[in-house]
């Protein structure tokens, strides 16, 4: 039971880390500056259930998905952990991360899939946080993931659609500060992953 609990915070840290709702609330308020309020709700409704779809799919077919592929543990936890450490280490670095990066041509009326689902959401790091949690993992520690992740997904639907009462209070310099911790916290689960797919790729 410790076990289990152990390795829920960990999911939970790292969606957190790499999701991170209070930091990506002021984007979602660029991404909507003009929209309606009941719009906005909307918005963020459509985009966080596409992204949570969209993981569902990784976290549930990811094993598949590896052999389609031809791929492996270890090259996808080395792989996995460059991408991570590299979102965290920009987030520290306070540079928005190319992974995030919004198209500014993006249509008005697309919002909620691209940019926020994809890649805001449901982007490659989460995705590969996804999949590094449950290479390994039985149908309980699948069911843990996808459970806290629909917690993280609802928790950042709120987030999204109380954006303007969330800024006012926290303030954009507490937020960055968030950011940067998130940034750290990416960085070391990043590092972990490397080391981790290093030791299974010479058997260490």
């Amino acid at each position: 039971m410790e076990n289990l609990v152990t390795y829920a915070l960990t999911v939970f840290m790292g969606f957190f880390a790499i999701m991170n709702p209070i930091a990506n609330t002021p984007i979602f308020l660029g991404l909507v500056e003009g929209e309606t309020q009941e719009s906005k709700k909307q918005i963020a409704r459509t985009g966080t259930l596409t992204a949570f779809l969209i993981v569902l799919v990784f976290v549930i077919a990811g094993k598949y998905i590896f052999q389609l592929f031809g791929l492996t543990i270890p090259a996808f936890k080395i792989t996995g952990g460059i991408l991570i450490f590299y979102v965290g280490f920009e987030m520290l670095m306070s540079r928005k991360s190319k992974i995030h990066r919004n198209n500014e041509e993006s249509n008005p009326n697309n919002l909620a899939i691209s940019p926020l689902a994809i890649p805001i959401l449901a982007g490659p790091g989460t995705i590969v946080t996804a999949m590094n949690s449950v290479t390994h993992a039985d149908f309980v520690h699948i069911g843990i993931v996808i459970a806290i992740f629909a917690l993280l997904i609802f928790l950042t639907y709120l987030a999204f659609a109380f954006s303007e009462k969330i800024v006012e209070k926290v303030g954009t310099n507490l937020i960055s500060v968030i950011g940067k911790l998130m940034g750290l916290i990416l960085a070391i689960i990043g590092t972990g992953m490397v080391t981790e797919g290093i030791k299974l790729t010479f058997d260490l």
